[in-house]
Formats: structure tokens, sequence, C-alpha cells
């Protein structure tokens, strides 16, 4: 964790310093406004403690600009001035507490004491609402189950990276989330990125950071998930996928255990265990030069294969109880029974896109499914032409470009949230169920 403590007396940053390191901090100082400033810029920060009186402006601009970066950091508020009206408006701008000097050092290890651990609940909490339930959720009682649940108990407990290969839709994140969740770094981050989803720049930023002003848009410093995931696991998913040019620096990476976000001229050390998964043949691309040999051998020490629903058919009634189970309870819908028709007719059909197709099945059933069973119905699985019925876009007998359509409704819905929000961009992002950081991106990229 990294704290800032920004006061014009270098013996109060001292003092401050040495309270925030016992508690295993990595503190930067600042004089004043300027200095912190350049910082802010530089760093992403759990905590800030700033005097509100600097010789070159007021430690609310600093409260300001520490919350505009970053919404989540603790603002810890210090002053010999103190007075009701600023204690206010520190508060109401988003500060953790007011305490004013001359300060008792118990009292203020007590309280950084439990900001430590306000912090670290919170990050338990929000990984505990996305992860929790990512062993459990990995279901089958086949042989080739079996096997692979053998190897995550062996491997999980070492930081050996791992890469996980197989068909798309078998649950590659599942099990990824499965090896974090049952290692020594259980209690830290588990970050996850698309290698597919992003094109070549804002993959690398993603990973690796960038100050303010790196590139134009990049109105912000921005920690990478590569720092994110700092003490943790960083799953790469489709790591086929990522760019030659980049691949070369995740290779240093791994080797230097080292990251530059872009525009910075510091490195920042960061241990994480990388574990990684794709569908493609990584040894065909070794062969095309389309995949870095080196990175390949420092990725793959542990290779877990997973099954398709083909080679392990014996699984599919257990998944479809599973998943009924699962939408019932979600769209809160009475589901008592399941016909052996339907699933007799399930295990017949050719699932390509395996678990995930088996999932999106369900759930369509569920929600569909009258008198609480589930049966055979011109629905399921159906033919892409039976479906048409719900589709409730249209394509234009010329064609259409779908990337400026779906770039044009992002842009509507941004635009609709900021609306309903009354201009409040976190409460913007909260209704279209993105980080403030996303949002924020969203933002810049239509300008």
């Amino acid at each position: 964790m990294r704290a800032l403590v920004v006061d014009d007396e270098q013996n109060i940053r001292k003092v401050l310093n040495a309270l925030l390191s016992e508690n295993d901090f990595e503190v930067h100082e600042a004089a004043g406004v300027h200095d912190a400033g350049k910082i802010i810029n530089e760093y992403y920060f759990d905590i800030a403690v700033v005097d509100l009186r600097l010789s070159d402006g007021s430690g609310i601009d600093i409260l300001k600009a520490v919350k505009e970066q970053s919404p989540d950091t603790v603002v810890l508020i210090i002053t010999a001035f103190a007075s009701t009206e600023t204690a206010i408006a520190a508060m109401k701008l988003g500060a953790y507490d007011y305490i004013t000097k001359p300060f008792n050092i118990d009292e203020i290890r007590i309280v950084v004491k439990n900001i430590k651990e306000k912090i670290a609940l919170q990050k338990r909490v929000n990984e505990l609402e996305q992860y929790a339930d990512a062993y459990r959720n990995i279901v089958g009682k086949s042989e080739a189950m079996h096997r692979m649940f053998h190897i995550i108990k062996k491997i999980a407990p070492f930081d050996t990276s791992v890469i996980i290969t197989g068909e798309s839709g078998t649950g590659k994140e599942l099990v990824a989330k499965a090896i974090h969740e049952t290692s020594r770094r259980a209690n830290k981050p588990f970050m996850v990125i698309n290698c597919a989803s992003l094109p070549a720049e804002l993959l690398e930023s993603e990973l690796f950071g960038y100050t303010k002003g790196a590139f134009t848009g990049a109105y912000a410093s921005k920690r990478g998930l590569i720092e994110e995931a700092n003490s943790g696991t960083l799953f790469l998913d489709e790591i086929g996928e990522m760019p030659l040019s980049l691949q070369a620096k995740m290779l240093r990476f791994l080797e230097d255990k080292k990251i530059r976000p872009i525009g910075s001229s510091s490195e920042i050390d960061v241990d994480v265990r990388i574990v990684s998964a794709t569908n493609k043949d990584l040894t065909g691309m070794l062969e095309k030069g389309d995949f870095r040999e080196d990175l390949y051998y420092r990725l793959s020490t542990f290779e877990i294969k997973l099954p398709s629903l083909k080679e392990r058919k014996e699984d599919i009634p257990l998944l479809i109880d599973h998943f009924v189970k699962f939408f019932a309870k979600k769209f809160d819908k009475n589901i008592h029974a399941i016909e052996p028709a339907f699933i007799d007719y399930i295990m017949q059909q050719d699932l390509k896109g395996n678990v995930r197709e088996l999932k999106n099945i369900i759930e369509r059933e569920i929600i569909l499914a009258e008198n609480g069973i589930i049966q055979i119905s011109g629905r399921c699985p159906a033919p892409i032409a039976a479906e048409q019925n719900y589709i409730t876009h249209r394509i234009p007998e010329n064609g259409m470009n779908m990337n400026e359509y779906l770039a044009s409704v992002e842009k509507e819905l941004l635009l609709k949230a900021l609306l309903m929000s009354g201009g409040v961009k976190t409460k913007a992002a909260e209704l279209l169920g993105l980080s403030f950081r996303e949002f924020r991106y969203r933002l810049a990229k239509h300008k």
C-alpha cells in the first residue's frame, strides 16, 4: 500500500512517515501543493495525510486532486487552524477525518491503524463479492475433472506460472480463480484482463499504467493492472492475442519483476503471480513466429488443459442442475422440476460453446419457463433462425458498420447516464455498472 504525506514542516513529515511505515505503507512526502501535484500525477495512493494550510496553497486543493484521480483514496486532513466550517468543507469533499495540531502520536497511530484496516477490509469485501464462489462453481465429477482438481490442489500453493488451455467456454477463468483462492495469495487482489478485448496501445496502458500527460487523453495518472495485482494474481486471458511488441515488455517484467508506467522515468517493484489462458495452439504460433518462445516458456511452467463438454458428458446433468438453481434464485423463479427428456435432449446436442453455451440455454429457459417446469421446447437449444423473433436490432439490406453503430449506442448511454445523475460522474458510472476509471476512459474516448 502507498501513502502520501503533505506538510510544510519537515519534522511533522518525518513523524507521519514513521507512523505510516510501521504500518507497511510505502510513503512519499511533499512540502506543498506544487510538489504534491507532481507526485499525485505519478502514483496512485491508498491514503493521503494532508496539512490544510501550506506555504504555497491549500490542502483542500490536494484533497480535490487526490479524489479526482482516485475516489477510493482515504484522505486525512490535519491542521493547526481548526474551525467547524473548514472541517465541514473537507468532509463534504470526501475527507475521512479531521485532526488538529498539535496531535497526540498515539492518537494518530490509532487512526492510521483504523484506516489500514478499513482499506484492507474494503479490498477484501470487493474481492469476496466478485470471487467468493470461484472454486465451488467448477462443477463436475467426471474422471477428467477429478484429474484437474488434483492438479489445482498440487500447484496452487506455489508461485509458479500456469497456463490454462482448452476450447472457448470451458471455464478457464474459473480455474484461474480457483488457483488464486487456494493459494497463499488468496487474501490479495485477483485482477483479470482479456488480451483480445483491447488494441495494443490500450492493452499496454491497462497493464502497465501511465502518468498524467503521457499521451493524448491521459488526464490523470493511472495505476496499471500489474501494479493493482501486487502481492496477488494477474490473470491474462486470451494470451495468444497479445501483440508481439507487448510480449517483449511482458517478458522483461517477468524477468525483472519491475514495471515502468508509460511516461514515467522510474520503475516500480511488483510481486505478482501470472496465470494465463488461451484457446489457441500456442506451439503452432511459436513455429510461425506469432508468439515469443521465451515468453511461452516463462508462462507455461505448468499447463492445465480443460476438457470440453464432449469429453465429460457425464457432468452435463450436474451442470444443468447447478445453473437451474443459480438462475431460479437470481430471477426469483420457483422451478420445482426438470423433465428427464430435457436433460436427454441437451446431452445429445453438440454444444460447441461448451459450459458457456449451456449456461446461456438454461438462463433463457428459466426466464421463459411456465408452471415451474424445465422441459423441451422449440426454444432449446434453438437454431439461429428460430431465435430471430427475439432479436430487436435489425440489419439494413445494404449492410451496416457495426463498430460505428455500437460506438453511437455507447455514447448515447454515457450522455443519458450523465443526465440522469445530474452530471455526477460517480453516480453515472454506477448507473452503467462501470468502475469510475472505466467510465472516465469511455468519456475521454468519445471526447
